[in-house]
């Protein structure tokens, strides 16, 4: 197993880094009180080619693969998760099922836009009674015509107050269950869809998020994904995918976390000398970096496997959980070494506590991660 990164990884993480550096943490800490959508980070994102990183250039990507997308993303949540997360769901969410669902045609009206960062997308699955349950849409589409009418809700829509594409799940076929849930493009600013007021979150303030309305909108067969009936095969492999940007969105909150508070305990003195230098926080450190580089390897595990075009659904679920869970223990041993001083916006220590735990909870809480990676262990040994 090769653990030396390319030239191109390489250069994908000095640019990402200098980007987190020069752009993003100026304005990390302000951005998160006032709640306020980075709209120039994400233009710069788009300029740097982050917003489409796995895209083919010939639909207006950057062409790079899945290690390159997590080093990426490691590198700017380090600093802010929110305007990691703005990127990684126009990546993993929505660039990545239209890479591999969508027709030439709607690649080229719709792909490029997003890849290049001139759009911002959504992906629209979980409702006020389908969260973990997937499978339990209300939200309907209705044959009529050649095409549909969409009427339903939407809800915990990331990037939805400012995004121009989503992608939607929805029922064509309520008595086929799962196999009756279909996907579409959707033109957020079209006729009979409409937002709720953003969310006020705890934590990733930065990036917004609302409740979707769909109120007899119509969409033709152009915009269906795949087939009548795919939509549920399209939002797993789409989770599957995604779960890999979470776990590496994890990941920078852990280093972040962890690096401001190693910093701090060189700094800090108590009875006459570091508090590194007290065995409980110098072994609280250690624990710190050995846990972050266990996840951040399964997480290059199964980027790699998706990078060779292999399956890699457990591999994805086990690095999103493992990612996830020590993102925030990072950040809560990283207060406790602030002190009281990790109480106080004043320092970056509870900003990473807050961010850490929406990791736990989107993209597929920690129990059903659980759930994936035991049923298909059980299906392998069966």
């Amino acid at each position: 197993m090769d653990f030396e990164f390319s030239e191109e990884h390489e250069a994908v993480r000095r640019t990402a880094r200098e980007f987190a550096q020069r752009s993003v943490a100026p304005i990390a800490a302000e951005i998160d009180k006032q709640a306020r959508f980075p709209k120039e980070l994400v233009e710069e994102l788009g300029e740097l080619g982050f917003m489409g990183i796995e895209v083919e250039p010939e639909y207006g990507g950057s062409g790079f693969d899945p290690i390159a997308y997590v080093i990426a993303m490691e590198e700017i949540c380090a600093v802010c998760a929110s305007t990691g997360v703005i990127m990684s769901v126009n990546n993993s969410l929505v660039c990545d099922p239209l890479r591999k669902w969508a027709s030439e045609e709607q690649k080229q009206r719709w792909l490029e836009p997003l890849a290049t960062g001139e759009k911002l997308g959504c992906f629209m699955l979980s409702e006020p009674e389908a969260g973990s349950d997937a499978a339990a849409q209300k939200t309907v589409a209705e044959p009529k015509g050649e095409g549909f009418v969409i009427n339903g809700v939407k809800n915990w829509i990331t990037n939805g107050p400012q995004a121009d594409t989503g992608i939607l799940m929805c029922m064509t076929d309520k008595a086929k269950g799962h196999r009756g849930i279909s996907a579409f493009i959707i033109d957020m600013n079209g006729e009979g869809v409409s937002r709720g007021p953003k969310d006020d979150k705890l934590g990733i303030r930065a990036s917004h998020s609302c409740q979707i309305f769909f109120t007899d909108h119509y969409v033709g067969p152009e915009r269906l994904i795949g087939e009548v009936g795919q939509g549920f095969k399209v939002a797993m492999s789409t989770l599957d995918c995604g779960r890999i940007g979470i776990a590496a969105q994890a990941l920078g909150i852990a280093r972040g976390a962890f690096e401001a508070a190693a910093r701090y305990a060189t700094e800090r003195k108590t009875f006459g000398k570091a508090i590194a230098d007290h065995q409980a926080i110098s072994f609280m450190l250690a624990d710190m970096a050995m846990e972050i580089d266990a996840a951040r390897l399964l997480t290059y595990r199964a980027a790699a496997l998706k990078a060779a075009g292999k399956r890699h659904s457990t591999e994805s679920a086990m690095c999103k959980l493992m990612a996830s869970e020590v993102a925030n223990k990072v950040a809560k041993n990283g207060v406790q070494i602030f002190g009281g001083n990790g109480y106080v916006s004043e320092y970056p220590a509870e900003r990473f506590y807050r961010d850490a735990k929406i990791t736990e909870i989107y993209e597929g809480t920690s129990e059903t991660q659980r759930v994936v990676i035991a049923s298909n262990l059980i299906r392998a040994l069966g």
